[in-house]
């Protein structure tokens, strides 16, 4: 059993749960996920299985979809909706579309984020969380980050003075949406925090097509899983595919280098996806130390 699911999960379930009640329906511990969803988030978790957690590495790295909700007006300890209530700024209902949207494009491209203090960051060896919780407040490594698009999808409303509205953003790995959140709220000039969120889209996969815990167990007892498993190729959906001919597949199996100018047009990708007769055989990386050469990152098959 190889290959990739497109997992739905849903509210309250922590990844590693998610992967834990799998390793039970699917009966086999080789299994893990392609990109944290903190426990209130929804939606896609592309899970790999069997061999294709070889290649979990680049799931990981693959840059994500989500939809969600700002709410301005008011802060919280966590930046979402779980937290405390830290800071009110009554939003006036002046605050227009247009300027909002103004406000988001200053926002795409190459950014610096600050970690929340309610995350995973590890900091002097112990989670950031574990300092938030103990009431310690400490220096948080300042992070790059790319925001490729981040657009607004629905009118602004007002209530209660505080504005809100949908968005969509797609991004790196490592970008915390929450503090995307409350960065725009800041930007606006009012404190503000994300107050939903969903994965709608990782690895080329999309929520329409992702299956709950419960409809992958109905599918597995019914033997019909192989319907829904995703080939492993599905693991390197983001890097750029590069199809070797006989002799090159030959050399790749030994792990040889290439220099680069074997290849045409690689641009300014660092790593490259090797395909042979339509089956992933390797992931090649641009060398450290040797401009114009090829090494292997990891040999498939």
């Amino acid at each position: 059993m190889n290959g990739i699911l497109n997992v739905y999960k849903e509210a309250g379930w922590t990844s590693f749960d998610v992967v834990a009640k799998l390793r039970g329906i699917l009966k086999t511990k080789k299994i893990g996920h392609g990109g944290t969803l903190d426990p209130q988030v929804t939606g896609v978790l592309p899970v790999a299985v069997g061999k294709a957690t070889r290649l979990l590495e680049y799931m990981e790295e693959a840059g994500k979809v989500y939809e969600g909700e700002v709410t301005i007006g008011f802060s919280t300890e966590t930046e979402d909706a779980e937290g405390e209530v830290i800071e009110t700024t009554p939003v006036p209902s002046t605050l227009s579309d247009e300027e909002i949207d103004e406000v988001m494009t200053r926002f795409v491209g190459e950014i610096q984020q600050v970690p929340p203090m309610y995350s995973a960051v590890k900091v002097k060896g112990k989670r950031l969380y574990e300092y938030a919780r103990a009431g310690q407040m400490v220096e948080r490594p300042i992070r790059k980050v790319t925001i490729k698009s981040f657009t607004r999808t629905s009118p602004v409303t007002f209530e209660k003075g505080c504005a809100r509205f949908t968005f969509r953003v797609a991004c790196s790995k490592g970008t915390y949406i929450r503090t995307l959140a409350v960065d725009l709220s800041d930007a606006l000039g009012y404190a503000g925090h994300m107050s939903k969120l969903q994965r709608t889209a990782a690895n080329g996969l999309h929520i329409a097509d992702a299956m709950t815990l419960e409809q992958i167990e109905t599918l597995v007892k019914a033997e019909k899983l192989d319907e829904i498993l995703q080939p492993n190729e599905v693991a390197v959906s983001d890097l750029p595919r590069l199809d070797v001919t006989d002799e090159q597949a030959a050399a790749v199996r030994v792990g040889k280098k290439f220099e680069e100018a074997e290849f045409a047009k690689l641009g300014e990708a660092t790593r490259f996806a090797f395909f042979y007769q339509d089956q992933l055989i390797a992931v090649y990386m641009r060398h450290p130390e040797k401009p114009g050469i090829l090494k292997p990152n990891k040999v498939i098959n």
